[in-house]
């Protein structure tokens, strides 16, 4: 084995702590892992363009100062380019005007990735401050899906899924705020882990990020990686907004348990009443019927909750959050943000997230809170809810740009600083559709802290992975990756890999 990891299908052929492993018994070394990633990346990346900054120097120096013991010691491993602030390394969020910010502190994520053992290797790309549901930055252009280049591998962790279905890396950072680690792991067929609200620290800079929306965590290509990888990060650091109850034992070892017979609430109706294409119904009948062959009972059902109510609680705070954003970055480059700093639609978003009232952005998070509230009346009854992980297959790279029309209006409205206007017109709402048409059945977890999963379960008839998506109770991560590994042995997909043509 050892001298021969530099080939790249050797390399790609196993997860994190495979990797781990041979380093621990001697067959490899850290520096020789590290060099099998950086010649994949160096061929494969300028196809996908997943890696928007590398960093192969501090992962060469990083191999010396492995900690002991750590579960992915040598292990290859990217960042996503927002919130996880690296040392001496640009954070751009996806942005032009932070495309030269670097923080001079590492983010408490990244302290706990490096006592993980892995060696950092690059920043991924992502759509403009996370906001889309896929990675097509102005600043660094399109991400490509490695299960076809002419499609998007979705957003906003889309640069890592990317990565890792390319086998880049075995495993990459990400974050979710609306679906941003489950919706790029079900395009890319990988799995998806968006952990507890309040699991994983924020700190030192972020509280509630989100208002408490957004979780950090990985993909990856296996269950037990991003198991074991939340055994190591997870837990309150100094300040920490919320403490959620220690897990019993070891996510790693709950992969392996038994998880019970479970009694699963199943549904394929979009919550706000958009349609579900037939390859993802597909994808949680097949679901589905592998549960009830393991013994489950799965009915269908859903709860209480008022979907599109949601969606415009959502909408709400997606507004106000972007016009914070952009108040907040003036203290990163020092200077006033105009429009010609970030891209028309966000600037768009910031002018209409001034004129929302905080009477009305309250009442958001008030929904927020009632609909936590019904999911937990609701897994009184039901152990998990199992629903598609998005209502459409990967979209076409530029398939969801704006129209002449709306870009014009987009134009006119940033000009004239109109953010009043376009938010009494349809154009907003038509637009907010639009978007959340294609993935409607994410959000729910994130707006009620709630932990999910997408686990990879079909493939579509052009051969573009779908996900399934399972939610569980608050604090229950132990009963999902117990059921993904249960579903990772039933239905095996680490094998299933796709055929990049690289020249």
């Amino acid at each position: 084995m050892k001298g021969r990891m530099g080939g790249f299908p050797e390399y790609a052929n196993y997860d994190g702590l495979g990797l781990a492993l041979l380093v621990r018994q001697g067959n490899v070394t850290p520096a020789e892992l590290c060099e099998a990633a950086i010649g994949r990346i160096e061929r494969i990346n300028p196809y996908i363009n997943a890696v928007v900054t590398t960093m192969f120097d501090q992962g060469r120096q990083s191999v010396s100062s492995i900690p002991a013991g750590a579960p992915f010691a040598g292990v290859p491993f990217l960042l996503k380019d927002q919130i996880q602030a690296y040392s001496g390394v640009p954070l751009s969020d996806g942005c032009k005007a932070l495309k030269d910010y670097v923080p001079a502190f590492d983010s408490e994520m990244v302290v706990r990735f490096k006592n993980a053992g892995v060696v950092i290797l690059g920043k991924t790309n992502l759509p403009e401050f996370g906001l889309l549901g896929i990675t097509e930055p102005v600043v660094f252009g399109a991400c490509r899906n490695p299960w076809n280049l002419d499609y998007t591998p979705g957003g906003s962790s889309g640069g890592s899924a990317a990565a890792v279905a390319a086998g880049l890396v075995p495993l990459a950072s990400g974050n979710d705020g609306g679906g941003s680690l489950r919706i790029p792991a079900a395009y890319c067929g990988l799995f998806g882990m968006k952990p507890t609200r309040g699991r994983n620290p924020t700190g030192p800079v972020h509280g509630r990020i989100w208002q408490g929306a957004v979780q950090e965590h990985v993909i990856s290509r296996s269950v037990r990686d991003s198991a074991a990888m939340l055994d190591a990060t997870r837990g309150p650091d100094t300040g920490a907004t919320d403490d959620i109850r220690p897990p019993e034992r070891k996510y790693l070892e709950e992969v392996e348990r038994e998880p019970g017979r479970l009694r699963i609430a199943m549904n394929t109706r979009s919550p706000i009443g958009t349609r579900v294409d037939p390859e993802c119904r597909r994808t949680v009948a097949e679901t589905a019927h592998v549960l009830e062959g393991l013994g489950h009972v799965v009915e269908d059902a859903e709860p209480r909750i008022d979907g599109r109510q949601m969606a415009r609680s959502y909408i709400t705070s997606y507004f106000a959050e972007v016009a914070a954003k952009l108040k907040e970055m003036e203290a990163l480059v020092k200077r006033r943000i105009n429009r010609a700093d970030v891209e028309p639609a966000t600037w768009t978003l910031g002018l209409i997230g001034r004129t929302i009232s905080a009477g009305r952005y309250a009442a958001a998070l008030h929904c927020w809170d009632a609909a936590a509230r019904e999911m937990g009346r609701f897994f009184l009854t039901y152990d998990l809810y199992l629903t598609p992980t998005t209502a459409e297959p990967p979209a076409r790279i530029g398939e969801l740009d704006l129209k002449p029309v709306e870009a014009l209006m987009l134009h006119t409205v940033n000009a004239l600083g109109l953010g009043w206007f376009i938010k009494r017109t349809r154009m907003i709402d038509q637009l907010a559709e639009r978007s959340l048409a294609r993935t409607p059945f994410t959000q729910l977890a994130n707006l009620c802290g709630l932990p999910a999963m997408s686990v990879p379960m079909h493939w579509t008839s052009d051969g573009l992975p779908c996900g399934a998506q399972f939610v569980a109770p608050l604090g229950d991560e132990a009963t999902l990756f117990r059921l993904a590994g249960q579903l990772e042995k039933a239905r095996p997909w680490f094998d299933k890999r796709p055929h990049l043509v690289i020249p």
